[in-house]
């Protein structure tokens, strides 16, 4: 099928930051932002999911896609995308397999926050993914020592970039992969809904009876 990316990619570093933004908050722009500035990447963009396979609910994805836009504000590199949507795909092996072949001059990364790296192993062709793409995780709080203990941190030790060694990542041959330590940002997707329900349960209880 015929794809418009969504912005130019040839010879530049993207950071890829998928997810499934329900609804996308402050953290998920500090992952992003911490990737952009300490990767030096030249942009990032964001993959709303059509849905997440590990998850029961994924919420309206207009609203999930609506919410990422309105947060991201026009920065001027960062673009939010249906990439997912638009190609028919549900997971990130699946994604990466259609991307890249359509973007074959730009180096990508693939970003994730350590929240998690403790679950990657669940996703599939995980081990697929970290041989196609460099991988940038970025501090989260409620990671823990089980994301640097996870299976796929001890599966690919010996392929760690060193954090000082970061703005190379983009340049490496995978498998590559890198911790990027930042200040720690607090909210949370579930956050938001569980307040969002308190204000208003009645609308709550209407939408998870339809």
């Amino acid at each position: 099928m015929t794809l418009k990316l969504p912005g130019p990619h040839a010879g530049l570093s993207i950071g890829l930051f998928g997810g499934s933004f329900n609804p996308a908050h402050e953290g998920h722009f500090h992952v992003a932002e911490t990737a952009l500035r300490r990767l030096q990447l030249d942009h990032v963009w964001w993959l709303v999911a059509r849905g997440n396979p590990l998850k029961e609910r994924h919420g309206v994805f207009e609203a999930r896609i609506a919410s990422a836009r309105r947060l991201v504000n026009g920065h001027p590199r960062m673009l939010v995308t249906a990439l997912e949507e638009e190609l028919g795909v549900h997971y990130t092996r699946d994604l990466l397999a259609a991307l890249q072949p359509r973007a074959p001059g730009a180096r990508f990364v693939w970003i994730i926050g350590a929240d998690n790296l403790a679950g990657f192993h669940r996703w599939a062709g995980w081990d697929e993914i970290a041989a196609w793409i460099p991988i940038a995780v970025v501090s989260r709080p409620g990671a823990g020592p089980k994301a640097g203990l996870s299976k796929f941190a001890r599966r690919f030790a010996g392929a760690r970039v060193a954090d000082h060694g970061a703005p190379a990542l983009p340049f490496a041959d995978p498998p590559a992969w890198t911790v990027l330590t930042a200040p720690w940002h607090p909210a949370s997707s579930t956050a938001l809904r569980r307040r969002a329900r308190a204000r208003n349960p009645f609308r709550t209880h209407l939408r998870s009876n339809t």
